[in-house]
């Protein structure tokens, strides 16, 4: 069984107050979990990866458990998320692929087993690299107005032999979204499409 043996979480919140234009009746909430763990597969080739995600499970929950909690503990209002990861220089972009069901599922669960494919990104970077991680609605991934991305890192990692897995959640869409398509409103949620 391998070892993640977590260093540090943090947790970045953002409210979006303006984005020119009129000045929206709420500001858009949006937050980060980060999580810099040991990668136990730094250095070397394996083989198989695919069973180390099971290992992973306890820290999606518990960074998903955060999110919730830093965006005010009401599910019914998250209506976005993305995950991804970065994955140290010693190890391979494969690496950052182990987070794909311990940090999706673990939001899907805690939010209500939302249908979209929860968006990702991952690459391979140096001490204090950063990532844009892509967001997308949770139940309909033709919802427009809920394209977006946030940047995030740390700036002490990851270190060579360590992986930052990240998740994300919104709350609405995009200030001043305009750009047409599927309305939220509008979703079905019954293929994670439409």
């Amino acid at each position: 069984m391998p070892e993640f043996a977590l260093r540090k979480i943090a947790l970045v919140t953002e409210e979006i107050f303006h984005e020119g234009g009129p000045a929206p009746s709420a500001p858009r909430r949006r937050a980060a979990a980060l999580a810099l763990v040991k990668n136990p597969f730094a250095g070397g080739y394996a083989k198989e990866l695919e069973s180390a995600m099971e290992d992973l499970k306890p820290l999606g929950i518990d960074m998903a458990d955060r999110l919730i909690a830093a965006l005010g503990g009401d599910i019914s209002v998250i209506d976005g998320f993305g995950k991804g990861a970065i994955v140290g220089t010693a190890g391979e972009l494969e690496h950052g692929a182990l987070w794909h069901v311990p940090g999706g599922y673990a939001m899907r669960e805690r939010l209500g087993d939302s249908k979209a494919i929860v968006p990702s990104s991952k690459k391979v970077g140096a001490f204090g690299a950063r990532i844009d991680i892509p967001l997308g609605h949770i139940n309909a991934a033709y919802v427009r107005s809920h394209f977006d991305a946030m940047e995030v890192g740390i700036p002490d990692g990851p270190r060579p032999d360590e992986i930052l897995f990240v998740l994300a959640m919104a709350c609405g869409p995009r200030i001043h979204a305009r750009m047409g398509g599927l309305k939220a409103e509008d979703v079905k949620g019954e293929d994670g499409l439409r």
